[in-house]
């Protein structure tokens, strides 16, 4: 295919048969957390399990849905955080937060790089940074955790992923503002800026180097490279597991590979 031709964004993809999971009638996020973590109820208490694998997914909704399911599987008290969440004066026009924006109505807002109002955890499980915290200690945007202790202001954790590998870190709660311009006014979150990462949005993985790597597409990649990121993030082709599905949940080989042609017209 030449650039510049009517379908050059979405390209069909066929995957190898070696490198598709096929689902078995049960739940179907059952094969693919079956791939990636094996003897998951043997090994939760090992930091180094969770270290080198993750299941990558294109959106939110679907990373959540993997989180909550595989969270449901592992034995232990469960405890739950919630985000406080007040609105912001704009001083600019002189203006005082409104009673619309109630701390009711900002609990349900998600948005990215902002995590959810709503935080359940236990001993063992995986986590993420979702912003930079002390650059100094590893504490980065997408460096990954395992917790060990959880408090009610203050979670222990050891970092399993970046240059502090094996460290016992501390994350308090803080405060942030949401940057998303289609969110249209400002109100502040106080939350732990972690998330719960047995699975991660594609873009969110960039950087990442892993043995064992589960990619489930239920809907097709949506930007640029994201299939070329996902795929990438696999250290070894015996690592790779993929799970194509169409809308009906049946087992599918071929993706759409969103690839932008035009960019590399002048390289």
């Amino acid at each position: 295919m030449r650039i510049g031709d009517v379908i050059d964004e979405s390209i069909q993809v066929e995957i190898p048969d070696d490198l598709l999971i096929h689902s078995s009638g049960d739940h179907i996020l059952t094969n693919t957390h079956d791939c990636i973590y094996p003897s998951i109820l043997t090994n939760t208490h090992d930091p180094t399990f969770f270290e080198l694998r993750a299941i990558l997914t294109p959106k939110n909704g679907i990373v959540d849905e993997i989180n909550e399911y595989v969270m449901s599987l592992i034995p232990g008290e469960e405890k739950t955080y919630l985000s406080s969440d007040s609105p912001i004066a704009d001083s600019t026009l002189g203006t005082k937060p409104d009673e619309v924006h109630t701390p009711e109505f900002l609990n349900t807002i998600n948005s990215s790089g902002l995590p959810n109002h709503k935080l359940t955890l236990k001993i063992g499980v995986p986590l993420m940074l979702l912003r930079n915290m002390d650059i100094t200690a590893g504490l980065c945007n997408r460096t990954r955790l395992i917790i060990t202790k959880m408090g009610m202001h203050v979670l222990e954790e050891k970092v399993i992923s970046g240059s502090n590998v094996g460290e016992r870190v501390y994350i308090p709660r803080l405060s942030l503002t949401p940057s998303d311009t289609r969110i249209p006014f400002k109100f502040q979150r106080r939350k732990f800026l972690i998330t719960v990462c047995f699975a991660m949005i594609i873009n969110k993985s960039q950087g990442q180097s892993l043995n064992h790597v589960g990619i489930y597409i239920p809907q097709p990649v949506f930007s640029h490279g994201q299939l070329c990121v996902a795929v990438s993030r696999v250290t070894s082709r015996n690592g790779l597991e993929i799970l194509l599905t169409n809308e009906n949940g049946d087992d599918i080989n071929t993706t759409t590979n969103v690839v932008y042609k035009k960019i590399f017209q002048n390289m």
